[in-house]
């Protein structure tokens, strides 16, 4: 069972590992909110973030803003759960409009690994705790 857990971990920590690359050239990435970002920078992510939520923000606020950065692609990491699965298809759509690539690559890579045991982003650190716990745990 350990191995299961172990091949886990090291695939979200791949998807991580690659996800912070990206970021690290710049980049931007769409969160929900300010607990996703802490939770991005504990798992070692850190770069232009941008929070969907914040202060009342609507999609077409959102969508300005990103396209403020003046970034040709953006990637977008919101929730697992249908609200945040539903923000990102509505999002998707409208910066496919101002021809800005969505990028839902990571979103999708993580949702295969976690999409029934975590629902949205902040809970990622935890989650990966839980299995450096059990892996360590069945050693």
């Amino acid at each position: 069972m350990s191995t299961h857990f172990r091949q886990k971990e090291e695939k979200l920590e791949e998807i991580l590992e690659h996800l912070a690359e990206e970021v690290a050239k710049g980049t931007p990435i769409v969160v929900e909110g300010a607990k996703d970002l802490k939770t991005l920078i504990a798992l070692g992510v850190a770069g232009r973030v941008i929070s969907a939520k914040s202060a009342g923000k609507s999609l077409l606020d959102l969508v300005s803003e990103i396209e403020s950065t003046g970034a040709r692609e953006v990637i977008l990491l919101l929730d697992f759960d249908r609200r945040g699965r539903e923000w990102m298809g509505r999002l998707k759509q409208l910066l496919e409009r101002k021809r800005i690539t969505p990028n839902t690559v990571f979103w999708h890579g993580l949702f295969s690994l976690v999409g029934k045991e975590v629902k949205d982003v902040e809970g990622l650190a935890s989650y990966m705790e839980t299995l450096k716990s059990k892996i360590s745990g069945n050693s």
